[in-house]
């Protein structure tokens, strides 16, 4: 599995859990970190938890380590870290309050759509 494999398949996970208003920034020549931020948001704790579990099980499924999830129990910013994909799973509020796509605002969006529909 290459890189956009890996985040199409991280994005679909977030989409399978209704994931809200999913964005993907390519951080390519802008960040050292990752090659793509995932930033999406969900209405609850609970639902911001299943969010990051499926990305991290279809990411093992398909033989991918998560080399680290951090902000899991609080349930409000879960930073899922794999590799080349680095999903930010906010709970509504939070994302509001750190809006790092407009932090971001220099990287392009990438447009998933057709292949979340897939």
């Amino acid at each position: 599995m290459n890189e956009r494999e890996l985040l199409i398949t991280t994005a679909k996970a977030a989409d399978d859990k209704r994931a809200e208003d999913i964005v993907v920034l390519n951080m390519k020549g802008i960040s050292l970190v990752a090659d793509y931020f995932l930033i999406c948001h969900g209405n609850s704790d609970k639902q911001v938890q299943a969010i990051a579990r499926e990305m991290k099980e279809k990411a093992e499924e398909n033989g991918y380590t998560v080399n680290r999830m951090e902000g899991f129990d609080e349930a409000k910013w879960v930073l899922v870290d794999l590799g080349d994909v680095v999903a930010h799973v906010f709970h509504k509020d939070e994302r509001s309050y750190y809006k790092l796509e407009r932090l971001w605002g220099d990287a392009p969006v990438e447009d998933l759509q057709s292949e979340l529909s897939q």
